[in-house]
C-alpha cells in the first residue's frame, strides 16, 4: 500500500560517471519544483557505488552545476559509497528469507545461456537470466565458493513474489501498475566487485531518506518493478511514482554525457546563464 505522508520529499540521484547535461537538469528541476511546489523537501543523492566509473572529480563538479543552476537541497548529501554497510545488511536480510542465491556465471555465459533459450535482451536489464546457478544444490555451491570463485548474488524472483503476492505501485501519470519484476529474470541485487547493486542501493536509500515521491525519467519505469518487490521484501513503505518523459536532442536522441555540447559545464563556458538553461528545455 502506498503512504501518503504530510510532507513531500522528492530527489535527484546522479551517478558521477561524467558531466551534467541537459537531461540531467530537467530531471533535477523536475524533482525539485515538485517538492518547491508542495512545500516539501528536495534532497541530493550522489549514487557512486560504481568504483571504475565513478570519479569524486565528477561528483564535485556535478554538485557545483546544480548549485548554479539555482537548486537548494536538504544536507547532507548522501554519497552510496559512504554506506555501503547498509546495503551489506539489507543483501543479510534477503539471505536469511533464502531469496538470495550465488550465481558463478560469467557475462559470457549468461548471455549464451539467454540466447539459447530465445530470451531477447529486455530494455532495462538487457541480457535475462536462464537461471543457471539456482538450481545449484547446497553441495554444489559450497563447493563453489570453496574453490574461491567469486559470485554475483541474485534475487531468486519467484521465490521472493511466492511470499509477497500480488504487488502494485502508483505512478502519478498512469495510475495504478502491477508490479511484473518476473519479466526481468533474476537480477543481480551484490556485485562481485561491489556489495551492492542499483536496484538495491536505491530502494534502500529511497527508505532510509524517507522519500515519498520519487521522480525519474521513463526508462526507468519497468525498474519499479524490482524495486515494490524489494520493498515488500523489506517491509519498506512505498513512495509515490512520477516518471516523466525523456529529454531529447533535434534528432530525437537522448541526451548522454559523451555529447560535451550539452553538459552544463559547457555551456556555462559559452555564456549561457541559469535562465538560458531553462529556456533550453521548456522548463
Amino acid at each position: 500500500m502506498v503512504n501518503i505522508k504530510s510532507m513531500i520529499i522528492t530527489r535527484f540521484a546522479p551517478s558521477p560517471t561524467g558531466h551534467l547535461h541537459l537531461g540531467h537538469a530537467y530531471s533535477a528541476l523536475f524533482a525539485y519544483e515538485a517538492a518547491k511546489r508542495e512545500g516539501g523537501k528536495f534532497l541530493l543523492r550522489i549514487e557512486d557505488i560504481d568504483p571504475v566509473r565513478c570519479k569524486p572529480e565528477f561528483a564535485d563538479d556535478l554538485i557545483e552545476d546544480l548549485g548554479w543552476l539555482g537548486l537548494i537541497w536538504e544536507q547532507p548529501v548522501r554519497r552510496q559509497s559512504q554506506h555501503l554497510a547498509d546495503y551489506t545488511d539489507a543483501a543479510a536480510k534477503l539471505r536469511e528469507k533464502g531469496v538470495l542465491y550465488p550465481c558463478f556465471c560469467t557475462r559470457k555465459e549468461v548471455e549464451a545461456e539467454a540466447a539459447a533459450a530465445g530470451h531477447a535482451p529486455h530494455e532495462t536489464e538487457g541480457v535475462i537470466y536462464a537461471g543457471t546457478c539456482r538450481n545449484l544444490s547446497s553441495a554444489q555451491r559450497d563447493e563453489l565458493m570453496a574453490q574461491h570463485k567469486t559470485a554475483n548474488w541474485r534475487l531468486d524472483v519467484e521465490k521472493a513474489l511466492a511470499m509477497t503476492g500480488a504487488l502494485f505501485w502508483h505512478d502519478r501519470t498512469k495510475g495504478k501498475i502491477e508490479a511484473k519484476p518476473q519479466d526481468f529474470g533474476d537480477v543481480v541485487l551484490v556485485r562481485k566487485d561491489v556489495p551492492t547493486s542499483y536496484h538495491l542501493s536505491v530502494t534502500v536509500d529511497d527508505h532510509l531518506q524517507s522519500i515519498t515521491l520519487v521522480t525519474r525519467g521513463e526508462d526507468l519505469f519497468r525498474a519499479t518493478d524490482i524495486h515494490r518487490l524489494l520493498q515488500a521484501l523489506h517491509g519498506y513503505e512505498t513512495p509515490d511514482y512520477h516518471h516523466h518523459p525523456l529529454l531529447k536532442d533535434g534528432q530525437g536522441r537522448r541526451f548522454a554525457k559523451r555529447d560535451k555540447s550539452v553538459t552544463l559545464r559547457s555551456l556555462r563556458t559559452t555564456g549561457k546563464t541559469p535562465e538560458d538553461i531553462r529556456k533550453m528545455i521548456d522548463f
